[in-house]
């Protein structure tokens, strides 16, 4: 259809609302095929809003929201709901823990804030933990971590292998919430080895880790009570899948104004300005403080990444 519009010199756009008007059976059969091919290649991850941004703008085809939706519900094509989480963190410990960075911090680009979680999984006869960094401005997973203890670096290998792909500038923020895992000496090393700077969520506020909490949330839903699991072995292979090779290239984020976390991250990269101001982070009496300097330093995190985000001169930050 795609070369026939080419050849006829019309656009596909014009070419389907002509078809409507003229043979609105054989248009409606094409729309359904449209979603049906939509929602099998995303194995029903995808709700009705972003088949319908899918339609709209990588297919040509002009549908109403509303007409996806009723489609997809006619078809019971609509996405697998959701279920309840069970937390994981133990925060009831001796260690010390950082002052929260994030909170007030307004993203630049990547590289700037990650934000790590822990989360469990039923796989087979067994529970298994999953640790994740993501980077909080593409909302990319730069590192991940399968295992059936809780407590034996599972946390530390996620990070470990974050830093191997990423290879971060000094003074890059990590957010975490108060689990014994992230305030561990080791993992305190590792940050300190790389300048790193620990941030943690205020007590019993989820909130201030909303980025990460999303992706355990999209990744239970969309993947793990979507499949049934062997063994770990099988588990991580689909992990693997789901993570590289869909969720960071294909599926498409809202927040990120329907773009994969890969391709919002190229776009950014082609469009930053060089000369880009970024934060740095100053410790004064118990206090943490971010004045905008150019050339040092990172950052500072809104509720989401701005895919057109606008230099302020100057900004103050206080915890």
């Amino acid at each position: 259809m795609e070369r026939m519009c080419q050849v006829a010199r019309v656009s596909r756009a014009g070419y389907y609302r002509s078809l409507a008007e003229q043979q609105p059976v054989e248009e409606e059969m094409l729309v359904r095929s449209a979603i049906q091919r939509i929602v099998v290649e995303h194995r029903r991850r995808y709700g009705y809003r972003r088949v319908w941004f899918d339609l709209n703008n990588k297919q040509g085809l002009v549908v109403n929201h509303k007409r996806v939706l009723r489609l997809m519900r006619e078809d019971n094509l609509l996405a697998l709901t959701r279920k309840q989480f069970v937390m994981t963190t133990d925060s009831n410990h001796p260690l010390e823990v950082a002052l929260n960075l994030a909170r007030r911090m307004k993203l630049t680009g990547v590289n700037q804030l990650w934000v790590a979680d822990i989360t469990y999984i039923q796989a087979w006869r067994e529970f298994v933990f999953l640790a994740v960094v993501l980077d909080a401005y593409s909302r990319k997973v730069v590192g991940w971590e399968l295992s059936r203890s809780l407590g034996d670096g599972l946390a530390l290998r996620a990070l470990e292998k974050a830093i191997q792909e990423r290879q971060p500038p000094p003074g890059v923020v990590h957010h975490s919430d108060r689990g014994a895992q992230y305030a561990s000496r080791q993992y305190v090393e590792l940050l300190e080895k790389h300048e790193m700077l620990a941030s943690m969520s205020r007590p019993g506020n989820p909130y201030d880790n909303a980025r990460c909490e999303r992706f355990m949330q999209t990744l239970k839903r969309e993947e793990i009570y979507a499949s049934a699991y062997r063994d770990l072995d099988h588990l991580r292979e689909n992990l693997a899948e789901f993570i590289e090779k869909y969720y960071n290239r294909k599926r498409l984020h809202s927040a990120l104004g329907y773009r994969s976390p890969e391709e919002f991250e190229r776009a950014q990269n082609q469009t930053q300005d060089p000369t880009l101001k970024v934060a740095t982070v100053t410790y004064s009496f118990g206090k943490a403080s971010t004045l905008l300097e150019p050339g040092t330093g990172t950052q500072t995190p809104s509720p989401s990444p701005d895919p057109n985000p606008r230099l302020k001169e100057k900004a103050g930050l206080s915890q």
